[in-house]
């Protein structure tokens, strides 16, 4: 049941999103205020929803006003590139790289809120140890401020986005120790997708769609399209007249991250086998170049049969469907890993005779 803040929060939420679509680019602070005052909201519906939990929390006065310097810190003094983002908020920077229309990381809008739906999963298992004021927290949020100043002075704001969220996770430690540390790790840990990857990202996705366009390329010879050319990335017929590209927007390699933060989320939820979750996680990688094979193979042959135009049509408006046929093959992998479990001895007693 939702209560009735609850859905004044989703509404926040609903109208913070619509900000964030590239048309409200260039209409100032409002997006950006937006979608903050959601991320702030929700700490309080979080705490209101575990409000036995949040009642054994020990030092919540001393953890939010140190947390609130360090959100002030980043965002007066979090970003020194004033040459991309005239601002020297490091927040205004990563909202930038997240609502850019050329952005890849859109999925860094929807991890503070999914990080926040995995605190309430695990809050029984947070409050299970004792929670006390822990000095050594206090080393991890120096080693962040040092990590930040090194950023600052680079000009290397992914770095101060790093520091951030290890200072952050720090000061929780120092107010609740290292037992909150240890049942808190894996959603801090998620936080490092909200860190903008692009460099990285075209890096790997440029050797993705090369190895994209060569499977694709071999399955064509076998006689889906036997003069099927490639160059690089792209494909063409024997006259040049069909071209497509295996593009970095291609949807399975454009949303790799994106699928890497899912399959960690779901195999950290699912098992507790470190073996299992590995598999899970790694799993991201060939589901991403697998759906785009998939995709690009039916689209030649849609063009093939119909003409180039309809193959465009497929593989202008279809690309969702690779992303779909990545969910589907995590479930099949984790239904797969259950099956894998070794059953439990049966506690029935046997039956007398």
């Amino acid at each position: 049941m939702l209560w009735p803040h609850e859905v004044a929060f989703l509404a926040l939420l609903a109208v913070a999103y619509y900000y964030t679509d590239s048309k409200f680019r260039g209409t100032g602070d409002m997006p950006l205020m937006l979608f903050s005052a959601a991320v702030i909201a929700a700490i309080p519906v979080l705490a209101y929803r575990c409000k036995d939990e949040w009642a054994k929390l020990p030092n919540k006065l001393f953890f939010f006003v140190l947390a609130g310097a360090w959100v002030a810190l980043f965002a007066f003094l979090g970003n020194a590139t004033f040459g991309y983002v005239h601002s020297a908020s490091l927040f205004n920077w990563m909202f930038d790289s997240y609502t850019s229309p050329i952005a890849e990381e859109q999925y860094g809008l929807l991890l503070p809120f999914a990080v926040l739906v995995l605190f309430w999963w695990k809050r029984e298992q947070l409050v299970a140890k004792p929670l006390k004021f822990w000095w050594p927290g206090a080393i991890l949020v120096a080693v962040a401020l040092f990590v930040h100043l090194v950023g600052f002075i680079s000009q290397q704001p992914k770095l101060s986005v790093m520091a951030f969220l290890f200072g952050l996770y720090g000061l929780t430690g120092l107010a609740w120790g290292k037992n909150w540390l240890k049942a808190s790790f894996f959603p801090f840990f998620l936080l490092i997708f909200c860190v903008p990857a692009s460099d990285t990202a075209n890096w790997l996705t440029l050797r993705l769609r090369l190895m994209v366009s060569w499977i694709v390329a071999f399955i064509a010879h076998l006689g889906l399209a036997p003069d099927l050319i490639r160059d690089g990335t792209q494909l063409y017929d024997a006259q040049h007249t069909f071209a497509y590209e295996v593009a970095a927007a291609c949807s399975g390699i454009h949303s790799l991250v994106a699928l890497l933060a899912l399959t960690t989320i779901y195999g950290f939820m699912t098992f507790k086998s470190s073996w299992k979750r590995t598999i899970m996680v790694l799993s991201a990688l060939p589901l991403a170049v697998l759906g785009n094979v998939m995709r690009l193979c039916f689209t030649i042959m849609v063009a093939e049969l119909g003409g180039q135009a309809a193959g465009k049509a497929v593989e202008t408006y279809a690309g969702f469907v690779t992303f779909a046929f990545a969910i589907v093959c995590i479930f099949l992998i984790a239904r797969w890993l259950e099956k894998s479990e070794p059953k439990k001895p049966s506690t029935t007693e046997p039956a007398s005779v």
